[in-house]
């Protein structure tokens, strides 16, 4: 009878067992040392919130052009900024006092403290404007086999990939490193693509820097599904050992 047992059990650990590529990341890191990193600044979108700061020589002239948070002048929590913040609409404008809508359509965090220097210098507004213009909730959703999956904050312009799975507790041992989705709002279409971790690859690609907003599935690897079919836990695996020693006994009496 223990020949049943321990086919069941070979069985089990062949199906939940992954192989060492399988597993290792960035396993042909070393082709890509001293690689440059290009850093490449979001796309503003749709709901993004923008904090816009507008300063200048005589700081009272530049009153009219900035919003007093509703924790008054010396800040408050981030909460209250996102309150008092710019939001884009689905039109990808904002309304900035004094100079009305403004298009963020295409446009970065950079290119719209340009944009606005400008309409501030060349209205005859301000002389020598300063504007700081900050993403105030920039986030990405981590999902599947990861330590915790969930929507994450960072309070960074950008972060890398990798740092959004740091984020969510790495993967798990059962997560599917060489084909993990990726899912980007570009141009008002959804996009999608799969990322090998394992591949140092991503180090030059335009998904290593995510994206707010970017969506990050990581699937279970082949194993893991196998054995989800039919053997989810410890419990199910003793439950069908006992069926098949039931069912010698019957069958050698």
């Amino acid at each position: 009878m223990k020949y049943p047992l321990l086919l069941v059990l070979a069985l089990f650990f062949l199906n939940s067992c992954a192989t060492k590529k399988e597993i290792l990341y960035f396993q042909d890191a070393a082709q890509y040392n001293n690689t440059p990193i290009s850093y490449v600044k979001p796309i503003l979108q749709p709901n993004d919130i923008l904090k816009i700061t507008v300063g200048a020589l005589l700081e009272e002239t530049a009153k009219p052009y900035n919003r007093v948070t509703s924790g008054g002048s010396g800040g408050g929590s981030s909460d209250l900024m996102k309150l008092d913040g710019y939001l884009v609409s689905e039109q990808h404008t904002i309304s900035f006092p004094q100079l009305g809508t403004l298009s963020t359509a295409n446009k970065t965090t950079r290119q719209m403290e340009e944009e606005i220097t400008l309409l501030l210098e060349n209205g005859g507004h301000l002389k020598n404007p300063t504007v700081n213009v900050r993403l105030l909730n920039p986030k990405v959703t981590v999902l599947g086999e990861v330590g915790g999956p969930g929507t994450y904050s960072f309070t960074e312009e950008s972060i890398t990939l990798l740092q959004a799975l740091g984020m969510a507790g790495d993967l798990t041992i059962n997560g599917r490193r060489e084909d993990i989705l990726v899912i980007r709002e570009t141009d008002g279409v959804y996009k999608t693509t799969t990322i090998d971790v394992t591949s140092a690859d991503l180090l030059t690609s335009p998904y290593y820097f995510i994206k707010p907003n970017d969506v990050i599935i990581v699937n279970p690897n082949g194993p893991t599904v196998k054995s989800a079919g039919y053997i989810g836990n410890l419990g199910s695996l003793f439950s069908v050992i006992s069926i098949v020693l039931s069912t010698v006994i019957l069958i050698t009496r």
